[in-house]
């Protein structure tokens, strides 16, 4: 009988850099895939009589359980065919797939990765999350941003609380410009880092490179605020769709 285990234990090893767990001397045929971290479990491939899953058959098939974070996600797929719920697994919305073809090989990727997502620490989250934008504040008074791009289009700047590598960052720089000056690409973060001088308290470094500049009276702080509903600029937040297209 057609079955996708080793080509999916093999597609697990590679993409997510983990060995399968055989825990259970009892059930040799049970492999664990979790993650290094937390050491919680994403994945279970197991081999089931096919009638344990009310299948029309005793034979063996293999299945691969995992972990659906949305219920109402969970509740439509196990309506589909090759989708059960979770075998030995019932709780927190786990849900079994038939590794017998059933279902494409894409398709249990995708579910795989849901899985992958669903019991990743929030180190594992924030590394695997999409690019994000920022709007963040320059103050003049501690350091001289306009000087400092004027000699080099990548400088150091202050590690940011959830910004990674990839993310696009706008400067505002606050008064007496108080206008958004600046579009950068985040190139590295988590630079060791430590000072401290009553006003200005850093524990780390990202890098950002110049992407683009912006007329100091396009986007000041009163277009801000009365167009896009932005009324102040105190550390690193997201920014309005609607102002994130203004700024391309």
């Amino acid at each position: 009988m057609k079955s996708f285990r080793e080509q999916l234990s093999a597609y697990i090893t590679k993409k997510y850099k983990v060995s399968p767990e055989y825990l259970w001397r009892r059930v040799p045929g049970y492999a664990v895939f979790r993650h290094e971290d937390n050491r919680k479990w994403f994945a279970l491939v197991m081999d089931v009589p096919g009638d344990k899953l009310g299948l029309d058959t005793e034979e063996t098939v293999d299945i691969l359980n995992v972990k659906i974070a949305d219920p109402f996600l969970a509740d439509m797929l196990v309506r589909q065919e090759g989708f059960f719920r979770g075998y030995h697994i019932a709780r927190g919305n786990w849900i079994s797939i038939l590794l017998d073809g059933t279902v494409e090989f894409d398709e249990i990727c995708r579910w795989l990765q849901e899985s992958y997502m669903a019991t990743a620490s929030v180190k594992t989250k924030q590394a695997h999350r999409p690019a994000k934008e920022w709007l963040i504040p320059a103050n003049p008074k501690y350091y001289d941003v306009e000087a400092a791009f004027s000699q080099a289009d990548e400088i150091d700047w202050k590690q940011g609380r959830g910004i990674k590598k990839g993310d696009t960052v706008f400067l505002y720089v606050a008064a007496p410009v108080s206008a958004v000056l600046y579009k950068c690409r985040v190139t590295k973060t988590d630079i060791p880092y430590s000072y401290d001088d009553g006003n200005v308290h850093m524990t780390g470094l990202m890098k950002i490179k110049l992407l683009k500049r912006y007329p100091p009276d396009k986007f000041t702080f009163d277009v801000l605020s009365e167009k896009y509903g932005i009324h102040a600029v105190r550390g690193p937040r997201g920014i309005p769709k609607s102002l994130s297209e203004a700024l391309k």
